[in-house]
């Protein structure tokens, strides 16, 4: 029962055999389901039987459906809470799912003008970049680029940093722990790389994170770019009239 609403026998037949499904990761996460009639006719039941059921399992968070897409498993949702510096690692522990990270990129390279700048070391300085396929189980969330100072990160190099916290490797491996974080997020359409990546289609909506993070001395750490799902995150923040 859900909301006070209990299905008749059949419904609720086919609700427990599509739950199953869900659960035995027939429909992973961020698919659409077959149709309505198609379904119908796999369960033997009638379409008004399947909307019943699929109604049943959206109130209860399982499905989702829109016009555009029909019926489908969210992916997962990842956010910091407001005001609230979380590591991916983090937020998705507290959602009782597993992080991964696959390596992208690890190497040594010269740092850009800009880049320098924001981070405060000499022009052309050495930096280790960073860019990982995060995701929660197995469903990818985010690309994670990230560029650090050597001078910090130089451990870093040759860490095996796959399904691991960056927060954690850089306080365990560098001795550093970040404490604050100047964070912006801005919408585009995902590039037919990234996009193939994240397991959706080119030119979908993603939303881009640009980050400064600092240590409790206030200086920069690290610059990060984090391009995420669209349908798979989402940003809080407490705002406050000015007195």
């Amino acid at each position: 029962m859900v909301s006070g609403v209990t299905l008749p026998t059949i419904a609720a037949t086919v609700r427990r055999r599509l739950d199953e499904a869900l659960n035995h990761g027939v429909y992973p996460p961020g698919t659409r389901l077959p149709g309505e009639r198609t379904l119908a006719e796999q369960y033997l039941v009638s379409r008004s039987t399947i909307r019943a059921a699929l109604e049943h399992l959206e109130r209860e968070g399982r499905l989702a459906r829109s016009a555009q897409r029909g019926w489908f498993v969210p992916s997962p949702t990842v956010g910091e809470p407001p005001s609230t510096l979380q590591s991916f690692t983090e937020m998705a522990r507290l959602r009782g799912l597993r992080a991964t990270a696959a390596v992208l990129e690890q190497r040594r390279r010269s740092a850009t003008i800009d880049e320098a700048e924001r981070l405060g070391i000499p022009p052309a300085a050495d930096v280790l970049a960073l860019a990982r396929l995060r995701g929660m189980d197995s469903t990818p969330i985010c690309v994670d680029a990230n560029v650090i100072p050597l001078t910090i990160a130089e451990p870093l190099l040759t860490a095996d940093l796959t399904d691991r916290s960056l927060y954690d490797a850089l306080e365990s491996l560098c001795g550093v722990s970040i404490h604050r974080s100047a964070y912006s997020v801005q919408a585009d359409a995902a590039p037919a790389d990234i996009a193939s990546l994240l397991r959706i289609p080119a030119g979908s909506p993603v939303l881009i994170g640009r980050e400064i993070a600092y240590d409790r001395s206030g200086s920069p750490v690290l610059l990060g770019f984090n391009t995420y799902r669209g349908d798979a995150y989402r940003f809080e923040a407490d705002l406050y009239r000015a007195s």
